[in-house]
């Protein structure tokens, strides 16, 4: 299991037998090399370009071309989760870019109407068939665990759309968000 810190767990406060329960605040993980930016622009869909550069270079100099795709802001209800995906993308941008970055979680406050439009992230499925996905879920299984509820069950192919945002903690803005909704989490 990922060795999440302290003050992030928020699992035991978060769990019920349906999964996690939800609020107009989020959270959102990424990389430390990002913060300076997400803290003067707010959360941009599709918002690293460093990572987006080296993966556009890379194609090219294999050959290949590269088209680059809008992705949504991911979200999840859990501080604890959002620290897995922010080790995920330090790990992601590791391989392309140097420097010493350290996983970081952000609150997204959102207001009524904006948290009406978080969407269950069903677009998972496929990354949930590969090996990240299946760390995911044992990752996923021991925090239900260690919180003494017992982990989902989902068959990923006919799962209702809801289990990917309740059980899983797997959501979605599609829009930018601004930086006076975000904030920094730190111990």
């Amino acid at each position: 299991m990922t060795d999440t810190p302290a003050f992030l767990k928020d699992a035991q406060d978060l769990l019920t037998a349906q999964g996690f329960t939800a609020s107009n605040i989020w959270y959102h993980g990424t990389s430390s090399a990002l913060v300076d930016s997400i803290k003067q622009q707010g959360l941009k869909r599709s918002g690293d370009k460093a990572l987006k550069a080296a993966a556009k270079q890379t194609m090219a100099t294999i050959g290949n071309s590269y088209a680059e795709s809008v992705e949504p802001v991911f979200l999840t209800q859990s501080k604890e989760l959002a620290f897995y995906w922010a080790q995920q993308t330090v790990r992601n941008r590791s391989v392309r870019i140097e420097g010493d970055e350290q996983p970081v979680v952000f609150s997204v406050t959102l207001n009524d109407e904006q948290n009406a439009k978080v969407r269950p992230d069903v677009g998972a499925a496929s990354l949930l068939m590969l090996e990240e996905g299946e760390n995911f879920m044992a990752f996923l299984a021991a925090v239900y665990e260690a919180n003494n509820v017992s982990a989902p069950e989902i068959d990923l192919m006919s799962a209702d759309r809801l289990e990917y945002l309740n059980k899983l903690g797997m959501g979605y803005y599609d829009a930018d968000i601004d930086p006076a909704s975000v904030a920094l989490i730190t111990g």
